[in-house]
Parts: structure tokens; C-alpha cells; sequence
């Protein structure tokens, strides 16, 4: 994949993210040592084999539901079916 030396670095720890859990925009930023989890949602949002790195198990502060290229209720289907919903 394309991109950044931050957007790899987030990617890399999407595919950290165990199938049946999920983890947060800030608790990412917090990885990367970075301030902003909108710039971590950038590189999220800018994923483009969601299938192979999860971007689906990524969530809002307090475990809300935010965008997915996918669809908000598509998102809700990957994680019911993992069973970190």
C-alpha cells in the first residue's frame, strides 16, 4: 500500500487489533505518540483493503459508532459477527 510514514504506521496497528475487539482513534494517537485522533482518522479513512487491515474494529471516544467507508450498519454486521459488539 500507499501512503505516508503516519499512514502506514496506523495501518500497522489496525492489523494489531485481535478479531472480536476493537480500540479507539485515541487510543491509537496514544500509540503513535500522536495529539490528534482526527489525523489518525484520516489515515484510517484512507485504507483501501479494509478487508485485510480491519478498519471496522476502530471506534469513537467512549465506543461510538463514527464513519466507515462501508456504512455505519455494514460496520455493525462485522462487529456483531466478531463479537465485539
Amino acid at each position: 500500500m500507499r501512503g505516508s510514514s503516519f499512514r502506514k504506521a496506523v495501518w500497522e496497528v489496525l492489523l494489531t487489533i485481535p478479531f472480536g475487539h476493537t480500540m479507539t482513534y485515541g487510543e491509537i494517537a496514544r500509540r503513535l505518540d500522536c495529539k490528534s485522533a482526527q489525523a489518525v482518522g484520516g489515515a484510517v479513512g484512507h485504507n483501501s483493503i479494509s478487508l485485510i487491515i480491519p478498519c471496522h474494529r476502530v471506534m469513537g471516544a467512549g465506543g461510538s459508532l463514527t464513519g466507515y467507508a462501508g456504512g455505519i450498519e455494514r460496520k455493525i454486521r462485522l462487529l456483531r459477527m466478531e463479537g465485539g459488539l
